[in-house]
């Protein structure tokens, strides 16, 4: 976790560096202002004001973890999945943001990339024992225009924006030729209730107009594209 720990005290050092007038030097004092009455200072701002204050990280109820999959590193013959790596994980409101605003977002993606944002410990892959009785949803979006898609699924996810929160995995926008997919990962298929309200709330967030459909990782595995939607919304 040192990644985490270099963002954090990153972060902070950050803002507790900043000078609100870059122009006028921290410990230099001002000329008074005609009328102004010198050393009547508040003792409580005064006191105050000597102290560096540095503000808490807003921690998230759940780690979360980065997943790339480089499309340069994939091959024909490799095992779907071999080619992913995590990337960071991260457990404050401040690493999310450090981390989205330094990465490329899906529009400047490889076409083939696929990237992935999933609870700590959970794999993106059928294997995953969290995962492997499970389906996700998804929204297909022109070439180059899943960009602000992407960033509202990240924060409905790590925001726990969803009734069934505990049946989200995670989530994957992959960058392909004409289009751009995200997908939204969730732990039982077979809980057509769950499913259908995260169906629901993920297309009303969205703002989408357009039908999206859920396939079971189990059908996925057997039947690969020919593998059809359960459930659509």
């Amino acid at each position: 976790m040192g990644v985490e720990e270099n963002l954090k005290s990153l972060s902070i050092s950050e803002e507790g560096n900043k000078n609100p007038n870059p122009n006028v030097k921290e410990d230099e004092e001002e000329e008074p202002e005609e009328g102004e009455i010198v050393g009547e200072e508040d003792d409580s701002t005064s006191s105050s004001s000597k102290k560096g204050v540095v503000e808490q990280p807003h921690p998230l109820e759940h780690s979360w973890t980065f997943w790339f999959d480089n499309p340069s590193a994939k091959s024909k013959q490799a095992i779907w999945g071999s080619s992913m790596r995590p990337i960071y994980t991260f457990a404050s409101v401040e690493q999310f943001w450090s981390l989205y605003n330094n990465i490329h977002h899906p529009s400047k993606l490889a076409v083939g990339a696929d990237f992935h944002c999933f609870k700590y410990k959970i794999e993106p892959k059928w294997e995953d024992p969290v995962c492997a009785n499970g389906g996700k949803w998804t929204v297909t979006l022109p070439r180059g225009k899943s960009d602000t898609c992407w960033l509202y699924t990240l924060l409905a996810l790590i925001g726990e924006q969803f009734e069934y929160g505990d049946e989200i995995c995670g989530a994957v926008v992959s960058v392909r030729g004409r289009q751009e997919k995200i997908a939204l990962w969730t732990k039982n298929a077979a809980n057509e209730t769950a499913q259908l309200s995260i169906g629901k709330q993920w297309k009303e967030l969205l703002d989408c107009n357009d039908t999206i459909g859920f396939i079971f990782h189990e059908d996925a595995k057997k039947l690969d594209k020919a593998a059809k939607n359960r459930y659509t919304i």
